[in-house]
């Protein structure tokens, strides 16, 4: 048996398909025989348990005791459940979950650790303003070189991911997989058809001859909205018929432009099934960062949900692999401080060139080599 650990993390469309959905998908396909061990916050630790249960029966679900930063409390407990269920491994998906695991590794059963490293999480916080207490944010980078350095084997999401550890923590083992976020395994990439995307788009008020630009996610407390802003206003200017939807909650940076291009920023919050049809109604996605450690060796889940509806990606330099994978596979636009290029409704073609990029990439069965690869190093 082996077990995938994650600490402080609740249960969220996140969760679900990187780590719920990974699980299920190599005990299917791989026979890998891995139980989610997960320590919870106690606030609503009922209800996250039952969302948590309900698609992963067999997890174990362990409250934080007394806090988060108080994470070595919480190593007993482990240790606890490693010496009656005996695993022989731990995929450790954040830093400090990798830490316990090797704090009870050779003590227990455990020999081998893996850290899912997700990001450059020392960056992120110093970059960011993370809100986690002082105490994590003086022991982070040593919480997170040791995470790199002692575990037995990696995943990276991303291979800017790798040669960051190279650069910051003298990694040179070269023991690690990259295997970036996917989709959903039940999620099935389909071309709509141009009746289909007809239908989408009268169902949220758009035309067929509005080029729309799609943005999903938060834009809340974002410091660099205005870059966004500053590709997306000369964009507006250039025609009436020209749009944007924001598939986020309702924000005071949306509300900013909706009064300066009345009628051509639309907003909307759907549940996550509901986003594949929202976005296909589309012409583009919309990734744009600041360029800072923390962008740089990202793997935004978002580049694949763009591409699973069939839309082109508008990125900006520097966003982990996919600038680069934009640039190879011509499936987008470069953002280079430069107004965007006149853009064009998008064809049936060229959605289905794009859909067949993610199936190509961006599915846990595109990537079951390298899961493969995974398990063959943890057995």
């Amino acid at each position: 048996m082996k077990f995938y650990l994650t600490y402080a993390e609740p249960p969220s469309g996140v969760f679900s398909s990187q780590v719920a959905d990974v699980i299920s998908f190599l005990n299917l396909k791989l026979n890998a025989n891995i139980r989610l061990v997960a320590f919870i916050s106690l606030h609503d630790f009922s209800s996250s348990r039952k969302i948590i249960k309900k698609e992963l029966p067999n997890a174990i679900i362990l409250p934080m005791l007394p806090r988060a930063t108080y994470w070595r409390i919480n190593v007993f407990q482990l240790w606890i459940l490693c010496f009656f269920l005996r695993p022989t491994s731990i995929i450790a998906r954040n830093v400090i979950a990798a830490n316990m695991a090797l704090k009870i590794r050779n003590s227990t059963s455990v020999k081998n650790v893996c850290f899912d490293g997700r990001g450059a999480i020392a960056a992120e916080w110093r970059e960011y303003e993370v809100n986690v207490v002082d105490q994590w944010k003086k022991e982070i980078d040593h919480l997170e070189q040791r995470a790199v350095i002692e575990s037995d084997y990696r995943i990276a999401v991303t291979e800017k991911l790798i040669d960051y550890w190279h650069k910051q923590y003298s990694y040179a083992s070269g023991k690690h997989v990259v295997i970036p976020c996917t989709l959903n395994s039940s999620f099935s990439p389909k071309t709509p058809t141009d009746i289909e995307k007809k239908q989408a788009r009268e169902n949220i008020g758009l035309q067929s001859q509005d080029i729309v630009l799609a943005y999903s996610g938060s834009t809340a407390g974002w410091q660099s909205f205005s870059i966004l802003y500053n590709y997306l206003a000369p964009f507006l200017n250039q025609k009436s018929d020209n749009k944007v939807l924001f598939l986020s909650k309702p924000e005071a940076n949306i509300q900013k432009l909706e009064k300066e291009f009345p009628g051509q920023i639309m907003q909307k919050w759907v549940n996550h099934q509901e986003v594949p049809i929202v976005l296909s109604a589309c012409d583009m996605g919309i990734l744009i960062r600041e360029d800072s450690v923390t962008n740089r060796v990202a793997s935004p889940t978002k580049f694949a949900e763009y591409l699973s509806a069939g839309l082109q990606v508008i990125i900006t330099n520097n966003i982990g692999d996919y600038s680069d994978f934009v640039k190879v596979h011509q499936c987008g636009i470069i953002a280079n401080g430069k107004p965007l290029p006149n853009i064009q409704n998008v064809d049936f073609t060229t959605r289905s060139r794009m859909i067949n990029l993610v199936n190509l990439h961006f599915t846990k069965n595109a990537q079951l080599n390298n899961y493969s690869e995974l398990m063959k190093n943890l057995n």
